[in-house]
């Protein structure tokens, strides 16, 4: 059972409780501490739960240590909704990559985030959504991926602000970090942590592409709307995904446009 905990010398966890098919185990808030130092960032600080977030004040001020900090991989309620509470509660900015309120600071690509010793890398992530960015802790080889990857099962892309080129070229981009070494463990938004990057991310191109290929699939044999792709490509799947897996599907679709050929089902 996943729960909260520290993951790696500089990120732990606190799991906010709001569990659902969407969220599996909660949100993960993550708070990054360099060993020693007083100060912390915190990485979605996730729902408007009073209790979660005096979880999360205790976590970053222990030892006399406070919140310098506040990040979001992006905008989702279930990582953000907290995020302008938090971050006025703390006195920190708040750094996103789309404007969340006065505290909007934007993230870009390559950015180094430096509190005291501690650095963090953003690497932008698209295709979740359009916002999705990672956070690459160097020292530990770890990356917090938000929903770009997910400790149990894969991801949705939410359509249309998601869209899937974006995502496959995250995904590629993530795959050669974690070929060099610089990738060795991800630290998802949801669900448990996932210490062998490569297989991970191998597992997620391999499924999107096998996707790919069944609602082609699907098409050709005659699938009308984004509905009957769902109904035939995901019928292993529990109905109360089905709206997500159509997100999914839509992406997909949109995708295949470019396909030539590819015929377009109906809305």
């Amino acid at each position: 059972m996943w729960s909260s905990r520290q993951v790696t010398a500089r990120a732990t966890c606190v799991l906010a409780p709001n569990p659902g098919v969407m969220t599996l185990d909660g949100t993960n808030t993550w708070v990054l501490r360099e060993p020693g130092s007083d100060l912390s960032i915190v990485v979605d600080p996730g729902p408007m739960d009073q209790a979660h977030l005096g979880r999360v004040v205790d976590e970053t001020t222990r030892d006399g240590g406070r919140v310098a900090m506040t990040l979001l991989t992006h905008d989702h309620a279930d990582h953000a909704e907290a995020a302008l509470y938090f971050a006025d509660l703390c006195g920190t900015p708040l750094k996103s990559v789309r404007a969340i309120g006065s505290h909007h600071d934007d993230l870009t690509d390559g950015d180094r985030l430096r509190v005291g010793e501690l650095e963090v890398v953003v690497v932008a992530t698209p295709g979740h959504t359009g916002d999705s960015v990672s956070f690459l802790l160097p020292a530990d080889a770890s990356l917090l991926t938000g929903d770009t990857i997910l400790g149990r099962g894969t991801t949705v892309v939410a359509w249309p602000d998601g869209e899937l080129a974006a995502y496959l070229a995250s995904l590629e981009r993530l795959a050669a970090l974690a070929g060099t070494g610089a990738v060795t463990h991800i630290l998802p938004g949801h669900g448990p942590d996932l210490p062998d990057a490569a297989a991970v991310l191998a597992y997620y191109l391999d499924h999107r592409r096998e996707r790919l290929e069944q609602v082609r699939a699907a098409v050709a044999a005659g699938a009308q709307t984004p509905r009957q792709v769902v109904e035939t490509v995901y019928a292993d799947v529990p109905q109360n995904v089905w709206g997500a897996a159509e997100l999914s599907v839509r992406a997909q679709l949109d995708y295949l446009k470019s396909s030539p050929g590819m015929p377009g089902p109906r809305d």
